[in-house]
Parts: structure tokens; C-alpha cells; sequence
């Protein structure tokens, strides 16, 4: 029996200590005046109207969810090609990830990530006492070479996300199966596909088809960014059926509730909300970068994004930051990411042609100033 050490409270294990909890993005300014709200990749057409209607018919708070969520995932199997069986739903894929690393990795294991990744990936990893370790990037996008170049015997998962967050870089369809081949099979693989949805069809990065063909890929999707699902937490993800049974182990009972559960299922057979959303989110992500770069005199440069945001880089005169307060002080909260290595970028969301020529006008106007 180990000996008690006498302390003054309970003492959290030093692996939780080192989490950063994840910051959200803002929706008030300081003074607490409510703000467009272009930091959390939210759809700006809202929710299909189907799924709005769904919630008349939700079984009532009263009742506990179906534990399996499986009107659900028959919705995605019959949309996606995937045996139900194979599909496992969470509060969010953030849930999911969560429990890919607890599930693998543990204590003298290790987690990869790529450097300018999703924070969650972080948290997942320390969160199960693993030690994360970042790959470094290839101009804001995923290094294949550079992630399996530090792939050791004790590496557990790796996880991407493609589109990545908060860069919007890409990684071809070819790249992401060359990285899966050069794991080990013992490894892995979390192909985080958040925003996958924005994606035109033909640019598919093949990871569902990678994941129902290994036992050692789990690819996690959402309902909170295109299907305007937020505020409902829905994930889902898919993988050998070995995987699923992990996570359905230790994924929490009735984790997608009845309202989350109507919704999401009446959103799926929504596939034209879905597509009218894409072709807002290419026309306007593509005339708002055009004109970040063409303000590149100015220092600004967009990364190319295949999501629904964009990360202007700042390297001129007008920094991040004060682009940042700026835009706040004309309505609209964006994300500026210093913690994860990025002060001189903001991620901005695509919002309606409306919001986006405003940002635009104001970043123009603030440009011009700090010559």
C-alpha cells in the first residue's frame, strides 16, 4: 500500500498541472458589448432550417438519449458508405480526440502533433500523462517528412487535422497516405477532418477510405461547423471496429443528447443547406484573401485555407494585435493566438459578404495608418 503523504488538499497529477486549458474564442469586447462573432468558425448562415424543425420532434428532457445514438449514425452510414457498426458519436469531436489518446497512450508514451495544430491535441495528450511532441511546420502546413522523421518506439498517435486549425493549410490526398504508410501499425493515426465538409468534392483527402481499409485510422468529424451545429455538441468518428469498441468503452453513457440527436440527424438529410454553405464559404474566402494579398505592401499575407477561416499574417507595420483591438472596436471579435506561437496572425472567420467587406475596409483603413 503506498504511503499517504500528508498535504494540505488533494494534489492533481503533474501531467494535468501542465494543461493549458483551451481558450475559446471571444464574443464580447472587454466592456462586455456583444460582438460579430468571427473567432470560433461558426457558420454564418446559421443552421439548416430542417434541423430547426427537428426539434419539435426530440424526445422530451425528461428522458434520458438513446446510450448508442443510433438513428444517428444509421444517418451517417447511409450518407457516407460506412457500416453503422463502424461509428462512434461524442459530445463534439473534441470528446473523440480526447479518447483516441486515453485509449492509446498513457505515460511514457508519446503524442505527435504538428506545430500551429489544433490546441486540443495538447490537452489529449497530457491529459493521459502521454508527452506530446511537435513536428515542425512546412510554411504554416503539414511537414509529412519532418512528423515521421520524429516517430520513435514509444510514439502512440499522431494526430492532423485537414483542413488544419488554425492555419486552413491542406495536405493532398497522396501526402496523407504517404504519412499513413510510414506509421508503424501500432500507431494511431487521428485524421481530425473538422472541416472537412468545405471541401469541393474532388479534393476528398481519402480518409474515410483509408480508415475502413487499416485497423489504425480514426478519422473524426463534426456537426458544429458547417451543419451550424455548435451549440449542440455533435461528433462523430469512424475506424476498424476494434477502435470504436475503445472508445465506446470509455466514452461517457447518453453523451449526444435528444435535442443534439433530432437535430443532427434531420441536418444530415439536409445536403443542400450543406452545399449552399460551401459555395458561400469558397466564393467569399476566396475574394477575401485576394484582397488581404493584395495588401501585401502593406505586410499582410493570407495562408491558404481550404476551412472556413483565413490566417492573416502580419509582417509589416500594423501588427496582429493592434488589427485585433481595431477590428474589436468596429464589432467584431477575432482570434489572435499568441499562445499558440502565432502573434503575428489572426484567424478570421468567413462570415456573410457584408462582414467580410467591412473587415476588409478595416483592415485597409488600419494599414494605411500605421505606414
Amino acid at each position: 500500500m503506498r504511503p499517504r503523504v500528508m498535504e494540505n488538499a488533494p494534489t492533481a497529477k503533474p501531467w494535468i498541472e501542465a494543461i493549458h486549458a483551451y481558450v475559446p474564442g471571444k464574443s464580447r469586447a472587454g466592456d462586455g458589448r456583444p460582438l460579430i462573432k468571427l473567432s470560433a468558425n461558426e457558420n454564418p448562415l446559421g443552421t439548416s432550417p430542417a434541423a430547426l424543425a427537428a426539434i419539435a420532434d426530440a424526445a422530451g428532457p425528461d428522458l434520458y438519449p438513446d446510450p448508442d445514438s443510433a438513428t444517428l449514425r444509421a444517418a451517417l452510414g447511409q450518407l457516407h458508405g460506412i457500416d453503422p457498426a463502424r461509428i462512434v458519436c461524442g459530445a463534439g469531436s473534441d470528446e473523440l480526440l480526447n479518447l483516441a489518446a486515453q485509449g492509446y497512450a498513457g505515460p511514457g508514451d508519446e503524442v505527435i502533433y504538428v506545430r500551429y495544430g489544433f490546441s486540443v491535441y495538447d490537452i489529449a495528450a497530457r491529459r493521459c500523462g502521454a508527452t506530446p511532441v511537435i513536428a515542425p511546420d512546412a510554411d504554416y502546413g503539414t511537414d509529412v517528412d519532418a512528423l515521421l522523421a520524429l516517430v520513435t518506439e514509444r510514439t502512440r498517435v499522431v494526430f492532423i487535422a485537414n483542413p488544419n486549425n488554425p492555419t486552413g493549410s491542406f495536405l493532398p490526398r497522396g501526402e496523407v497516405a504517404r504519412l499513413h504508410a510510414g506509421l508503424p501499425k501500432d500507431v494511431l493515426f487521428v485524421l481530425d477532418q473538422a472541416y472537412a465538409e468545405y471541401l469541393r468534392p474532388e479534393d476528398d483527402d481519402g480518409g474515410l477510405a483509408l480508415a475502413a481499409a487499416h485497423d489504425n485510422v480514426l478519422v473524426t468529424r463534426t456537426f458544429s461547423k458547417i451543419y451550424g451545429l455548435a451549440g449542440q455538441r455533435i461528433g462523430w468518428a469512424t475506424g476498424a471496429p476494434g477502435l470504436i469498441a475503445t472508445l465506446n468503452r470509455i466514452r461517457l453513457p447518453f453523451n449526444v443528447g435528444n435535442t443534439a440527436l433530432a437535430m443532427g440527424t434531420a441536418a444530415l438529410a439536409d445536403q443542400q443547406f450543406v452545399a449552399s454553405s460551401r459555395d458561400h464559404n469558397l466564393a467569399e474566402r476566396a475574394r477575401f484573401a485576394a484582397e488581404i494579398a493584395a495588401m501585401g505592401n502593406h505586410g499582410l499575407r493570407p495562408v491558404p485555407s481550404e476551412a472556413n477561416f483565413v490566417l492573416v499574417l502580419f509582417e509589416g507595420a500594423l501588427s496582429a494585435e493592434v488589427a485585433h483591438d481595431g477590428l474589436m472596436q468596429r464589432g467584431y471579435a477575432t482570434r489572435w493566438l499568441p499562445g499558440q506561437g502565432l502573434p503575428h496572425g489572426l484567424r478570421i472567420t468567413i462570415g456573410t459578404t457584408a462582414q467580410m467587406g467591412d473587415i476588409l475596409a478595416g483592415l485597409r483603413e488600419m494599414a494605411e495608418a500605421a505606414r
